[in-house]
């Protein structure tokens, strides 16, 4: 049976020795924010994703969902650990106290959310999409939406779906065909089907609160192939009525759900609309008129603030997937004898060595280790700068440009990286990774979701080039690239850490040739921009993260120096540093060439010759 145990001492580094988040006290939520409570917090968070969640996963997954007469129930074992999971509180962890939760700040709820995912993903995305719907309802939702249904969002009486893809719609919202049609009363009727909808129907709560996205059509009745005519919505599986008291089931069912690779304990939900009772969310929006430029609704504003949340929660799930493989493979290599040691026999009284004795094992444990471990401090670090950026700090405006820069590199790199990771310990396991009682099977085919849904890769790496880089002159990028810059100046002649600046330092040089390689070429020729971006994205992340180990890789070597603390902890640190400076900062040549490719050779291809 798979193993997970919540990595408590890696999470306190990051958090009070590379964030300091004792110094952030002038933060919102950072006020009380002590030592003590941050570990309680930590540790009563294992506990709980350790004992309640973590055995559930894989009989969640043999068991799967199931959908019978319109009705969807969940597996064994869930509903009860639900009503755990909310009676503790955690479902409203980040959530204001004045709608009922704790007011911690996104780095605990970050923390708490990569605990979880690692311990059972497909339970975690129920209360993950309602923090995700409640945090929009608060943003453009009515006053009576938060009086009355945000508290049962937050307290977990309710959970909460984000509904955007439809049969012939996925990431081009222009193609949707859901519509809402306003009623003399203010509100909206809906039609249309919605589908992969993440708990979008299951039995751990009596009512579900849809956030949907939908067009309104004109006077006229038409629909119109423009952004401007896309609404946000909300539409309750059971209709609330504006003065709280409960109504009658809305016109929204099951209309099946999906049999799937992986996330099988998640209810991946069919939801038709048929004359459902919405509520548009925001201001209302000026009539739309053909050939007139329209900006985005308040509400719509809402939606893709929900989808941000959602990219960076699935990118911590690349992390979180990452983690329980790499522990499981290296669980399994430190008990499995196969062959000798290249070098001799480490324990000649032996049939054969431990599998650990191997160095391309080592190789895949340290790959996984040394991404998991960089990757949650850019993540960790990343959500103190989303809280950095609605503070009162003079680089709140930087803060918030590094934020927005690399959410599609936590998304995608990340979550490629996580699926890196789930196969290699698979690898690790040989033959018997492949069989499904063993477990790390489930990681692998868990993990492939992470890179497909809320914005696949490739949409994430158009993002991050086709917008990210340009908006506002390239303020984000130039923000980054002098920051990391700065650092390395002002460590250029710190002898002991060169082998993590010097490789840093290259690696940045190569990231700016290729941002501006990329702003020559792509502009000349959008194709190019195209054909490079996910390389473009795979290279920033290996820069940021190098940079990442390198500060980290600073602080070890100070600890050692000093004789404090666990030395076993940063020797550690300092091996996966140097693994990821020697491993994967090489990579960044090798993908500037493959970007000055160009597209030429790509759009050669003729799919009707292949």
């Amino acid at each position: 049976m798979p193993v997970y145990r919540a990595p408590l001492d890696d999470y306190r580094f990051v958090i009070h020795e590379l964030l300091e988040a004792e110094k952030q006290s002038d933060l919102p939520l950072y006020g009380d924010l002590s030592r003590e409570t941050v570990d309680d917090i930590l540790t009563n968070a294992a506990k709980f994703c350790e004992e309640v969640l973590q055995p559930l996963n894989q009989s969640g997954d043999e068991e799967g969902c199931h959908f019978e007469n319109g009705v969807v129930r969940t597996p064994k074992g869930f509903k009860e650990a639900f009503k755990a999971y909310a009676e503790a509180g955690w479902c409203g962890l980040g959530a204001p106290a004045e709608f009922g939760g704790s007011n911690l700040p996104n780095l605990l709820t970050m923390t708490f959310g990569e605990m979880a995912q690692s311990a059972n993903q497909a339970f975690t995305m129920y209360p993950g999409l309602t923090t995700a719907a409640y945090g929009a309802l608060i943003a453009t939702g009515a006053a009576w939406m938060k009086e009355h249904i945000v508290p049962k969002l937050v307290s977990g009486e309710w959970t909460g779906t984000m509904c955007l893809t439809e049969p012939g719609c996925g990431t081009d919202l222009r193609l949707m065909k859901t519509r809402a049609v306003e009623q003399p009363d203010g509100t909206y009727r809906m039609t249309g089907t919605k589908i992969f909808i993440s708990g979008g129907d299951h039995d751990l709560t009596d009512n579900i609160i849809h956030m949907v996205i939908a067009k309104i059509p004109d006077e006229k009745g038409q629909i119109y192939d423009d952004l401007s005519t896309v609404n946000f919505f909300l539409v309750p599986k059971y209709i609330v009525k504006e003065d709280g008291s409960p109504g009658p089931r809305n016109g929204v069912t099951c209309g099946g759900i999906e049999k799937k690779m992986g996330i099988k304990a998640n209810a991946t939900a069919v939801l038709n609309f048929d004359d459902a009772v919405a509520w548009r969310l925001g201001p209302k929006p000026a009539p739309y008129k053909p050939g007139e430029k329209h900006s985005a609704s308040e509400g719509m504003k809402g939606m893709f603030g929900m989808m941000n949340m959602a990219r960076l929660g699935v990118g911590v799930q690349g992390i979180s997937i990452g983690e329980v493989a790499y522990q499981n493979g290296l669980a399994y290599a430190l008990t499995r004898r196969v062959g000798h040691a290249l070098t001799g026999p480490k324990e000649p009284d032996k049939p054969a060595d431990l599998e650990i004795v191997h160095p391309d094992v080592r190789r895949m444990l340290l790959h996984s280790k040394s991404f998991v471990e960089g990757a949650r401090a850019v993540a960790m670090w990343t959500a103190l700068n989303a809280s950095i950026a609605e503070s009162n700090r003079p680089e709140r405006e930087t803060a918030g440009l590094l934020a927005d820069l690399l959410t599609p590199v936590i998304k995608a790199f990340f979550t490629d990286m996580g699926f890196e990771a789930a196969n290699m310990a698979m690898q690790c396991y040989g033959g018997h990774g492949y069989i499904r009682d063993n477990g790390v099977e489930q990681f692998v085919r868990d993990a492939r979701i992470n890179q497909t849904y809320e914005g696949a890769n490739g949409v994430q790496a158009m993002d991050l080039v086709g917008r990210k880089l340009g908006r506002r002159g390239g303020a984000a990028p130039m923000a980054l690239f002098n920051l990391i810059s700065g650092w390395l100046s002002e460590n250029a002649k710190d002898d002991k850490l060169a082998p993590f600046t010097k490789p840093i330092q290259r690696g940045l040089d190569t990231l700016q040739q290729a941002t501006m390689w990329l702003a020559q070429n792509g502009m000349a020729n959008p194709n190019n921009a195209g054909a490079g971006a996910v390389d473009y994205l795979r290279m920033m992340g290996v820069v940021v993260t190098g940079w990442m180990w390198a500060r980290m890789a600073k602080i070890a070597q100070a600890r050692l120096a000093a004789g404090e603390g666990n030395k076993a902890f940063y020797e550690a640190k300092l091996v996966s540093a140097r693994y990821w400076m020697e491993r994967m900062v090489p990579e960044c040549p090798m993908l500037f060439e493959r970007i000055q490719a160009g597209s030429d050779t790509i759009m050669a291809f003729a799919p009707d010759a292949a």
